[in-house]
Parts: structure tokens; sequence; C-alpha cells
């Protein structure tokens, strides 16, 4: 009869026994084999329970019955003892379950589920609760026992969000937590005890690369069990990087490898010595080995493959604003106003003389000292650091002198400085500040439909954009190789090729001169370039293609809702002026990056999560369009404005920030919000938000007002439709149906207000005066449709107003009206000025009337032709001869 068994790695731990409990739900026909040699707590554990789990001996496999075998948290054959080796038979089924690396020496498995987790359990416990398979109070405790050990009761740093749902979901089915701790948190006996002093004792400290690390050793003539564990306690002892144990016991040479830093994965440290385990915690078992000659080796090994840890001078802000003692503290204010710092140093001269703070200066200011110098009240006492200190060092400086900005000092000059914001980013995701890395934000939950790209977007974009497109940013590609420079397309493009929209407006930052890169692309292109010296930017022009290109630059502004002052800067502070994190994001084109996504400040979670949300706390007081700009994206996309930001929009608005805009500013972001696909929503939003006031205190804003506003969009799509085109400025649609019901004194003072060609305050006059006298007799019209009467009554409106006087009419008698009015404007007479002079006239007025009359004529059919024209004309001069008086003038 053929046999499945289930097999886990010797020197058992309770991950490993775990699992086998769980592979034995999963393949109830499977017998789980008891591992040759557990640790001293599993073997504890055992001596209880064995019976309970229905564990056979290794002896009573029949190797030649063995048809399939179940592997948990280990990979490799020679970790499962003797019946590793029927893994070489092919005709062996190998399933495998586990969370170690992949390794050279891994089974070529036939199936096989290898996951960063915490613990191979977890990935058991995930199936089985898909499969709803039950669970006893016994079995969970025993799952739970794996997972809390391999994961330090949920807190080692390879602890996942899957390894707490899955202890979650064990509770719930009734695991003991008394019996975890019991079992995983055991005294020490007195043996145990002994070599943790001994290793303590022998302990020596290196510093590789700015990683502390920590390695001992110690002979034994016995074995002492809980060797990992002892290592564990003294890691939390010396509070080391990496620490390192080599003990020799009974012949046999044990290594445990434990790291807390992402720069030392200890499996690939001891791999060389035939160890396994995960980046944070390894051993290994040596036969017969020489503890000085492992350690050694050890030790040179760490030396080759630590890389120096990032420190000062790779996460420092630098050049560094400063001031001098004698810059008063409103001038100083001012400085950290306009570059968004908390604080800056003081320099005298070269040499640093003191620290000045934002609290400080506010001190000060609430004083009334705010011409008074800053000398007299920064912070004399100032601790520095050279360019090397390591990151760690940074944090116990911080943290112990209770300071949040260190400067960095070389050779007795300051070259950067360290914020408490630049070891935050380091920490919680932005760990490559200098070269730019893609997907610094995590994104919860991912699945099937995250916007998370996986690698690289140049596939996106190749499969995206139009050819000439493509070809246009490989042309950019290669003239930042040649002119060494480091170049990036910017802003809603990205997003919206995230989120799968149609976005081609090109906007590229280019990291060096903006301009000369502009100007050398134009001549690759054939084109011609217009330069905003400025601002340092420039659009290139090539046949009916545009692509605008800036320097990286930041922007300051010297008083709320003031327009921007620019300097030139790098990528970051470029994306940092921006408006919102989901508008901050960029693809490097640069060749050897080519489609790499850059996003320093989580744009991508905020795209997943549909979030509308500031770079910064005071970006809606620097400039409050932003909040019609959050409505009008929030709206579009369906998002939602965050709600620490949208406290921030409430807070301006309270302010009344928006009326430090000017009316130009308002009206191009009024127009950007006409122009979207649907505005009623945005424009309901605005009036929530106690906004609407300062555009248009005119209008009330009605059910009627939002309802009249919502028909346009349809009536448009039936337009469209029916092939009688857009018009070119839907905005204005919208527009002339907010103000059809104004009096004539409030549309002149939107006309006032706001920037408005002649033309379009005319329609608005129009349509508000007229407009319901017109809409009535157009229903007459549409019983009795007469071409010349329709001219009557629409003749000078624009295309604009005659949409906005038809919204609320069924869409059928619009388009009809729309058409017939189009067919009446391309009526033209055949005769023209020329003919009437043939006749004798005498060019005039008199044309004018004449040629009306002939339109007129062609419009109600009474003319057909040029000699049914030529005959009317010539009856109507006949009239007039006939009636002209003696002494009068020949027309």
């Amino acid at each position: 009869m053929a046999l499945d068994i289930i097999l886990t790695h010797i020197n058992t731990d309770f991950d490993g026994l775990a699992s086998v409990v769980a592979a034995h739900k999963l393949f109830p026909r499977a017998r789980p084999v008891l591992p040759h040699k557990m640790g001293a707590n599993v073997q504890e554990f055992m001596a209880l329970h064995k019976d309970s789990l229905g564990f056979i001996p290794a002896k009573e496999v029949v190797a030649g019955k063995v048809r399939r075998i179940i592997m948990v948290d280990t990979k490799v054959a020679s970790r499962v003892g003797p019946l590793g080796a029927l893994l070489a038979n092919p005709k062996v089924e190998t399933y495998v379950y586990d969370h170690h690396p992949v390794g050279d020496d891994d089974v070529q498995a036939n199936h096989l589920v290898r996951e960063d987790v915490g613990a191979t359990t977890t990935l058991l416990v995930e199936i089985i609760r898909r499969r709803h398979l039950p669970l006893s109070s016994f079995e969970a405790t025993v799952l739970a026992l794996g997972i809390y050990e391999d994961t330090g009761s949920l807190m080692f740093s390879t602890t996942t969000v899957r390894d707490v749902l899955a202890a979650a979901y064990l509770l719930e089915k009734g695991a003991n937590l008394a019996v975890v701790a019991h079992f995983i948190d055991r005294p020490l006996c007195p043996e145990q005890k002994a070599l943790l002093r001994a290793i303590g004792d022998r302990a020596m400290t290196l510093t590789v690369g700015g990683v502390r690390v920590v390695v001992t050793s110690a002979e034994l003539d016995e074995y002492v069990e809980g060797l990992a564990l002892l290592v564990h306690r003294q890691v939390e002892i010396e509070g080391s990087d990496v620490f390192i144990a080599v003990v020799r016991m009974e012949g046999r040479v044990y290594v445990v490898g434990r790291s807390r830093v992402e720069e030392v994965h200890v499996h690939e440290l001891l791999r060389p010595f035939g160890g396994g385990g995960h980046s944070a915690a390894a051993a290994a078992t040596i036969k017969g080995g020489n503890v000085k000659q492992i350690l050694n080796q050890i030790v040179q090994q760490l030396q080759h493959t630590i890389h120096p840890l990032m420190g000062a001078r790779e996460i420092m802000s630098s050049p560094v604003k400063t001031v001098t003692p004698a810059t008063t503290v409103d001038e100083a204010g001012k400085v950290l106003l306009r570059y968004g710092h908390s604080g800056m140093p003081v320099l005298d001269g070269e040499k640093l003389v003191g620290v000045i703070s934002r609290r400080d200066l506010d001190k000060a200011g609430l004083h009334g000292l705010r011409h008074a110098p800053v000398k007299g009240f920064m912070s004399r006492k100032v601790i520095s650091i050279p360019p090397e200190t390591t990151l760690a060092e940074i944090q116990r400086l911080m943290i112990e002198h209770d300071i949040g900005r260190l400067p960095v000092m070389e050779q007795g000059k300051l070259v950067g400085i360290v914020s408490r914001t630049d070891v935050l980013r380091m920490l919680h995701g932005e760990s490559t500040p200098v070269q730019y890395r893609a997907n610094f934000c995590s994104v919860p939950g991912g699945g099937a439909n995250a916007l998370r790209p996986e690698g690289s977007l140049r596939a996106q974009l190749e499969e995206r954009l139009p050819p000439a497109l493509w070809q246009l940013l490989q042309d950019v590609s290669e003239l930042a190789e040649r002119m060494n420079c480091g170049v990036y397309v910017v802003g809603g493009f990205v997003r919206d090729l995230l989120l799968k929209v149609n976005n081609l407006d090109i906007d590229l930052v280019v990291e060096g001169d903006g301009i000369a890169f502009a100007t050398a692309l134009a001549v690759q292109l054939g084109g011609r370039v217009k330069t905003h010296e400025k601002f340092g930017t420039a659009v290139v022009v090539w046949g009916q293609q545009k692509i605008d290109v800036a320097t990286a630059r930041r922007e300051f502004y010297q008083y709320p809702a003031a327009l921007p002052q620019v300097e030139a800067s790098n990528l970051r502070q470029d994306l940092y002026r921006r408006d919102f994190t989901i508008n901050a994001l960029a693809i490097c084109l640069n060749q050897r990056r080519f489609g790499e996504l850059i996003d320093f400040f989580c744009g991508q979670r905020d795209l997943e999560q549909g979030f509308i949300r500031v770079l910064y706390n005071l970006s809606f007081v620097e400039d409050p369009t932003r909040i019609l700009r959050a409505i009008r994206f929030e709206q579009r996309y369906g998002f939602q404005i965050e709600p620490e930001t949208l406290l921030f929009a409430r807070e301006a608005i309270a302010r009344q920030m928006i009326k430090e805009l000017s009316y130009d500013r308002l009206f191009a972001e009024l127009v950007l919000i006409l122009s979207e696909a649907n505005p009623a929503p945005a424009l309901r939003r605005i009036t929530e938000l106690g906004i609407w006031q300062y555009l248009m205190p005119e209008l009330v804003w009605t059910e009627r007002v939002e309802s009249e506003l919502l028909a346009v969009p349809p009536l448009l799509a039936a337009m469209d439709t029916a092939g009688l085109g857009l018009p070119a400025r839907p905005w204005m649609v919208y527009l002339l149906v907010l103000t059809r019901r104004l009096r004539r004194e409030s549309i002149e003072a939107v006309g006032t207000r706001y920037p408005l060609r002649q033309r379009l305050r005319q329609a608005m006059q129009t349509l508000a005066e007229m407009g319901d006298a017109v809409d009535e007799c157009l229903s007459q019209w549409l019983e009795a449709p007469s071409p010349s009467q329709l001219e009557s009554l629409l003749s000078g409106w624009i295309l604009e107003a005659t949409i906005a006087l038809l919204v609320g009419r069924p869409p059928a008698e619009a388009i009809a009206i729309v058409r017939a009015w189009q067919q009446v404007q391309a009526v033209r007479p055949l005769l023209n000025g020329q003919d009437l002079q043939t006749l004798g006239l005498r060019p005039g007025p008199e044309f004018a009337r004449i040629l009306q009359q002939l339109r007129k004529a062609r419009l109600d059919g009474q003319v057909h032709d040029r000699d049914d024209e030529w005959a009317l004309v010539k009856q109507w001069l006949a009239e007039q001869a006939s009636k002209k008086k003696p002494g009068g003038t020949h027309v």
C-alpha cells in the first residue's frame, strides 16, 4: 500500500512541529514522521502530547512504499534526516511548504508554496482557513506555538500582517496563550545560565560599515540545549545589529546568527557552513570544526559583504539654509517659512555658534521682539555630528538630547543638517534618498486590483502611448544620457497612467539646466522652443505637438496666497512643491532606469486608497486655489479628500484665505472645474464647504440650478452622438446655465469681477434677459418650423448660449433645433457685392440689406438659384424706382 509522509527538519522547533500538524489537516491520509532530534521545549511538549498528534517513528517508514512526501519548514533534503534520500527518487511526489529563502540546495518540488512570512505555520493556517477545515482548541494551540515562537511573539522584524491575522484566527479557534507562554518563555536551567554567561563574557563588538556586530564563542564538553534562545536573549542584552555565536559542544560546532538590519542576511552568512534559516535568524552545525577558524572566517565574510550603512552624509539636507547672529527674529521667521524648515543653524562666518528653532522665534515674537537679533534666543549648546555618523547613532542623539536637528560638520565646516523628518523618512520607507528607487510606500491590501506596478513601468508606457509619443520618450532618454542629466516625466501623466486614464500631456523635469535641455531637444526634433528664464521652464513645439520642460525647482511663498517664487533644486524638492501626493509622482527616463517609478510621498498608496492628500500642512494657506483643485480631483476620480487634508482646507476657508486670491486665478480654477465631464458634483461640494460665496455670491445654489447643470452632460452627449459635434468651450455652457437666471446688475458684477470677453458677457446678458421669451417662441417654432423665423430668434447667439437655452428640453427637441440652426447659419445668397455692382448699385449699407433679404428669401424657399435671385433683386429695384420721388436718391 502506497504511503504519504510528512517531514520537517531535525532539531525541530515549534514552527516545524506546528507545520507538521497543520499539514496533517490538509493531508489527513499522510503520516507525520517523528523528527530525529527536537529542541528541548519541543521535546518536553512532545513527551506530554505525542500520542495525541499521531506521529510515527522514522524507522517504521518503508522506503519502497513512499508515494508522496510533504516537507514543511525546510526545502533542504539533508535537513530532514535519512528519509531525505527518498526525495531524489523521481517517482516520489514532493510537496513543500516553507518560508525560508530560496537556496541552491533546495529540493525540486512538484508543488512548492514559499512565501515571505514570519512562520511556515502561517502559510498552512491560511489554507486551513480558506478550506474551512475544523480546528480543535488543542490543534489551534499547537499551531499558535509555531507562529509565536518563530515570530518572537509577533515582535521579530520578519513578522508580517499575515502572521498576525493567522494568530488572531487561531485565538478565535480557542488557542490557549497560557500554554503558548509556558513552552516559549521557559526559565533557564543551570547549564543554560552558565553558557549564557560564557557567551556574554567572551563577546567582542566590531563595527563593520557602520553595522554594530557582536561575535562570541565558547567550548563545552557536554551538549546544552537552547543555544538559539540564549543568543536571542544576548541580543536583547547587547542591543547589537548583528550577533554571531560559535559554540563547540560534543565534537560539533554550532553557529547561531541573528540580524536586526537589512544590510546583513545571516542565512547567507552561514550558507558556506551548510546553515539554513532566513535573513534575520539562521543556524548551522559543523562536524569537528574549529571554533577559532570558523569565527575568523565569519568575521572576514562580514567585512566583505557588509556595505556601509547609510548615515548622515546620505540623508542630510545640503546646502544648509543658515542665518547670522545679527539676523532679526522677523527675518529668520520669513526664511523658515520660505523653505518650510522648523529650525536652522546660526553661523558667525564659517563658525557654527547656535541653532534657532521656530518655537524660539514664536516665543520672541509673542514678547514683541521681532526686530531683536536671533543671538539672544538661539540655543548655543549645539550637538553636531560628522558625515559618517550612522542612523542608529543619530537616533540615539536625538532621543537622548531631545533635539530635532543635528548639524553635520566636516573639517570644521557645516556641510549639511539631519532633521527628525530625514530620520523618519529613512525608518519608514524612503531609505534611498540619493539614488531614487521606486515604490517607497507600501500599499495595504494590494490584491489583483492594486495600482502598484511590478518593477518598471516601461511596458505600460510602450503599451499605452501612441508610437510617436513613445519614440519621443526614447529620444528624451538618449538626450539625457548625452547631456548627463536626470530627466523625469512627472505629474498628471504619471497619475493617470497608473489609473489607466488617457492623458498624453507630457511634463518633463530636468535635474540640471532645463532650458538648455529643452533647447537641445527642440534642435533634435526640428522644432522651436519658448523659454521662461525667470522660472527655468520652456515649451518645445514641433508640428502640432508640444512638451513642457522645467528645471527641477523649489517654490516658496512670501505671504499667503502669493504667487510662488522659485529657485533651482532637485527632483524631490520639485515634487514636494506640488499640490497633492497623487500628483507628486515621477517616472525616470534615463536609459539605465527608464520606466522606474519615483514615489517619495506615498502617492501610489493614496491612489490605491482613493485619497486626495496635501504634501504639507500649510499647503492651502500658501495657495488656496489648491482647495478647488482638491475638490476637482476628488469628484473626477470618485476619491475622498483625506480627513486631515479636509481639516486643513476647512481651516483655510474659515480664515477666508480664498479672499486673498486674484479673480484671474479664481476664474482659471473655475474654468477647470467647469471643463470637467460633469462639474455639478464639484460645484455642490464647493457649496457645502462654504466656498461658493467667494466665486459667485450673486447666485444662490438651489436644486433647480443643480438639476439644470446635471442636464448638460447628457445633452452634449446626445448632440455628439447625433453628429452635431461639441462646442469648442463646453465650460461656457455651464457658466451660462449658472448665470441664466441672474439679474442684469448681477451679470454685470460677474463680468466685472472675472476676465470675460465681451462676446461672452453679451451672451450672458442676452440669455438672462431674453432666454425665457426665446424659449417659448422655440416651442411654437417646433410646431411650424420656419428657417427665417429661427434666424430671427437666434441671430447673434453663440452656440454655447443656444445649448444653455435648450437645457431641460427633451434631447430630440434640442437636437432638432440645433441641427436646424446650424443649417440656417450655413445658408448664404448666391449673389454677392460684385454682382450687385453690375446693376449700377454703389457699395454701401444698401448692399447688406439686399443680401440679407436674399438670404431670408432662400431660407423661406422663395428663390432656388442665381436666376431666381437676379429676378428678385431686379423686382426690388423696380419697386424702388417706381416709388422714387423727384429729387430723391437712386438706390
